[in-house]
């Protein structure tokens, strides 16, 4: 009796076609959303990270550049449109964005620019005229604005791809 054949190998996955932008994205609200994101939150994590910082500095940094990578992922899977690629949230790439943005994005920025403007108030003696040591109070200051401004940008961002969704629509642009 002959061996049983042997299985037949699974099929192969469908072909990609080569990586180019997703113009539709980049003509929607959101791309400049994004970018402003993007540049808002590295010039706080920076900010932070360039100068001396301890205790809740730490913090206001992790939250920084963990959001900071999650909307990097985002953008970079929305502008090349391979959101489907990413399991159980590519068909839901709509409420993925949307729950990114309010909940990640605005709570940690809001989260960061409330330590950094808490560090800023107790170094804003530094401020005063004629005040020779070395202070920390403008590189706090900056990136409480920088952190309060992201924040800002991921809730516009958040309640754009809520209100898409309310008008059923189920994708980013």
């Amino acid at each position: 009796m002959p061996p049983p054949a042997p299985p037949a190998p699974p099929p192969a996955p469908p072909a990609r076609g080569p990586l180019s932008l997703h113009r539709p994205f980049l003509r929607s609200p959101l791309a400049p959303l994004r970018l402003g994101q993007l540049l808002l939150g590295a010039a706080c994590w920076a900010t932070v990270a360039a100068h001396k910082y301890e205790g809740a500095a730490h913090f206001a940094l992790f939250a920084a550049v963990l959001a900071w990578l999650l909307a990097l992922a985002l953008s970079g899977l929305s502008l090349l449109g391979r959101w489907a690629l990413v399991p159980l949230l590519g068909a839901r790439w709509l409420l993925a964005n949307a729950a990114h943005d309010l909940a990640l994005g605005a709570g940690l920025y809001a989260a960061a620019a409330g330590v950094m403007g808490h560090k800023a108030a107790r170094h804003s003696y530094c401020s005063l005229p004629g005040y020779s040591q070395p202070c920390l109070y403008r590189a706090y200051l900056a990136a409480a604005a920088c952190a309060a401004l992201a924040a800002a940008l991921h809730l516009l961002s958040g309640l754009y791809c809520l209100a898409r969704r309310r008008r059923g629509h189920r994708d980013i642009v």
